[in-house]
């Protein structure tokens, strides 16, 4: 039975041994003993500062979908995310439609009563009246942590209003407190839309109770190209670009994709990921459920795994002679382009913050023109990241640390004053330790730069170069402000609340 087949996917700590709390070494990382210990002990903290919710990702993709509602059942505050989210989904929408669009969300507020008396019966009003007033494709309904301690069943109340209403139904389960690694919430949101939007591709279950692909005609040169909102349209075109070079057709999933034609993905000749940790969980359906094969190995940013990446792809459809023209071409312009910035880099030290893939492929990048990393944290770790921690080991001249936290600014805060890099690269809202250290920052992600591709690579170089040329406004920043750690937390080990699990000085 398919995971699909279940009422809420499972958390990643079950189904992958994920886990968000460990403190080691590229070199022990690559050789598997932090690995080892980190999956199999499930490290943790007695002191934790700061997460990230299952809500934001997940409403970061849902409020991207064309002629969709989002419903959510909660609390109001859960939605506050969504009120800075919208400026994505109207620059993406502008950028991808040529109009920009305000996302569609609501909520139950959920309050004191509802918490008593339960909220069904408010939930199935509230979608009565989304279709009522919107008249959507479709109508997601996510569910937050409050019903699902009480014990509100959406997936009954969708089944029950769904003949009163013309808009499909999606239930997308997150609950929060059912688990620590927040990236589960790719999975809940692939979870609903394999459930209700891609079925019609599907056959009865066979003896086996596997569902093969039949009825819909195949599209042999179309590929999926995943994106969960990680990538901007500008990075979207650059991978189309280098696709199209290969003469495949790019079908962009499922961010700013109506609903209606989702089906579209279960007739592609090829998935392929752009982010193991956004992907696996769906593409396991596709291949399984309507024999879509899958790619899940590299992330195209940098100048080495974007040709791995590339060549993957390229020996799906026996066109390999045509790949290593189109990256021994690529790469001869990137290199003569970067020449002008590697003499500011060379020797300077650089810290990252990301989701696992991101940071370690963005590790490597910064190795190849000319950074020296000095340490990496990653919001959780699983086993697709291993090949990423086996390349830098072998491209670093030097071990580092590896601090597997979600956030932590404290165990941040305390490696970069014993680390002082020259640059500190995390997302956009958690550079803020670092700017009140002086250590100059850069966005790792934004949906309007590019990072991906070969034109990623020119691109950050090219904006790293003007931020290391001018680094004052952090320094001057950090004149005037000081964290909210004492002193004698800078001479402790960073690690010392990590509780289980191995740990590095």
């Amino acid at each position: 039975m398919s995971y699909i087949d279940l009422k809420t996917p499972p958390k990643r700590e079950d189904r992958l041994n994920a886990c968000i709390a460990h403190a080691g070494t590229i070199c022990e990382m690559a050789a598997g003993k932090g690995k080892k210990s980190c999956l199999q002990n499930d490290g943790d903290r007695s002191f934790t500062q700061g997460n990230i919710c299952l809500l934001l990702p997940a409403l970061a993709m849902l409020n991207t979908l064309p002629d969709n509602v989002v419903l959510q059942h909660s609390a109001v505050g859960c939605g506050s995310c969504t009120h800075s989210q919208n400026a994505n989904v109207r620059f993406g929408s502008n950028a991808r439609h040529g109009k920009p669009k305000d996302g569609i969300w609501l909520s139950t507020a959920m309050n004191e009563t509802d918490v008593i008396t339960g909220g069904e019966e408010k939930l199935e009003q509230a979608i009565i009246e989304a279709d009522r007033r919107y008249k959507p494709f479709s109508i997601t309904v996510v569910s937050g942590c409050v019903p699902g301690i009480i014990g509100d069943d959406i997936d009954s109340v969708v089944q029950r209003v769904q003949p009163e209403v013309n808009a499909r139904l999606l239930p997308v389960h997150c609950e929060g407190f059912k688990t620590k690694i927040w990236a589960t919430a790719y999975d809940a949101v692939y979870h609903g839309i394999g459930r209700t939007l891609l079925r019609s591709g599907e056959q009865s279950p066979d003896a086996d109770g596997l569902s093969p692909y039949k009825g819909l005609e195949r599209l042999p040169y179309t590929v999926n190209l995943m994106n969960v909102s990680s990538m901007g349209k500008i990075d979207e075109l650059e991978l189309e670009r280098l696709l199209n070079s290969l003469r495949l057709e790019v079908n962009v999933f499922p961010v700013f994709t109506h609903p209606e034609s989702m089906v579209k993905a279960t007739q592609a000749a090829l998935s392929i990921s752009t982010c193991p940790t956004h992907d696996d969980y769906f593409l396991s359906y596709l291949e399984e459920r309507f024999g879509v094969p899958a790619l899940i190995r590299h992330m195209p940013i940098g100048i080495e795994n974007t040709g791995l990446w590339l060549r993957d792809v390229a020996a799906r459809f026996d066109r390999e002679q045509d790949v290593e023209r189109i990256i021994e071409h690529e790469e001869k312009e990137l290199k003569a382009a970067l020449a002008e910035f590697r003499p500011l880099f060379e020797g300077k030290k650089v810290f990252i913050s990301a989701g696992e893939f991101r940071a370690l492929a963005t590790a490597r990048l910064l190795e190849e023109i000319g950074f020296t990393v000095v340490g990496i944290r990653s919001f959780h770790h699983d086993h697709f990241a291993e090949v990423e921690y086996e390349k830098l080991a072998k491209s670093s001249t030097e071990d580092y640390v590896i601090d597997i936290a979600n956030v932590q600014p404290f165990e941040e805060a305390n490696l970069l004053r014993r680390l002082k890099p020259d640059l500190f690269l995390g997302h956009a809202n958690g550079n803020g330790t670092a700017s009140k250290l002086g250590i100059p920052t850069h966005a790792i992600y934004h949906t309007a730069l590019a990072y991906i591709g070969y034109k990623g690579v020119y691109e950050i170089a090219r904006r790293l170069h003007r931020e290391l040329k001018n680094p004052i406004y952090n320094r001057k920043l950090a004149d005037n402000v000081r964290l909210p750690y004492r002193d004698a937390w800078y001479e402790t080990s960073p690690f010392s609340y990590i509780t289980k699990g191995d740990s590095a000085a």
